[in-house]
């Protein structure tokens, strides 16, 4: 017979645990602690410290401007028709435009020896001369006609031109000259050097050994 055991004395089931249940859950991002910015471990850098701060650079030295170019490109900012910029050729000017310009010391913000030396400059050059031909228009400050050019101002400009390229081809020659000197002594020593006969090995100089 069989004999049907009671609810009571049933064998005890074990309990099912959700998979996972022996272990703690940690929440998301619990294992590991949230990282500081720029990582605590290395250490915040210090901007620049790694390779230190550079020196500041040096500032550069403006060169020195001519005041009589300083005197010049006033004029022409102020009298472009009279005083035009290069490569316009130059226009001869008036007699008497130093006086002209005198009274323009004001605005030019130009003493009279300023001016003086500016336009002294200003017609002393090839450009200049280039333009100073027979029966050539003078111009006043506004570029009108005032005067022309005569021949015996003519002659004197070609006489001054002819004059100056003189004096730049000799000290072209007297700079050719002396660079040639200076390369002079080193040429010298390197042909020396090389027409100068080689030493004997010590291996052929030195006798045989008798036995």
């Amino acid at each position: 017979m069989l004999i049907k055991q009671s609810p009571e004395k049933a064998a005890p089931k074990k309990e099912s645990r959700p998979q996972g249940a022996d272990k703690a859950r940690r929440p998301q991002g619990a294992a590991k602690g949230p990282r500081p910015q720029n990582g605590d471990n290395k250490g915040q850098r210090k901007q620049g410290g790694d390779k230190g701060q550079r020196p500041p650079r040096a500032e550069k030295r403006e060169a020195p401007v001519d005041p009589v170019v300083v005197a010049i490109s006033r004029l022409q900012r102020h009298f472009p028709k009279a005083f035009p910029k290069n490569p316009a050729p130059k226009l001869p000017l008036k007699l008497g435009v130093l006086a002209d310009l005198v009274q323009h010391a004001q605005a030019l913000q130009l003493d009279e020896a300023q001016i003086k030396e500016a336009v002294k400059t200003w017609c002393d050059g090839r450009r200049y001369w280039a333009s100073m031909v027979e029966d050539a228009p003078r111009v006043d400050l506004n570029g009108e006609p005032s005067g022309a050019v005569t021949a015996n101002e003519a002659r004197h400009a070609k006489r001054m031109a002819s004059r100056n390229a003189s004096r730049n081809a000799a000290r072209a020659r007297a700079e050719k000259k002396a660079q040639a000197a200076a390369e002079a002594p080193a040429a010298a020593a390197d042909a020396a050097t090389a027409e100068a006969p080689a030493a004997p090995a010590a291996a052929d100089a030195a006798p045989a050994a008798t036995e």
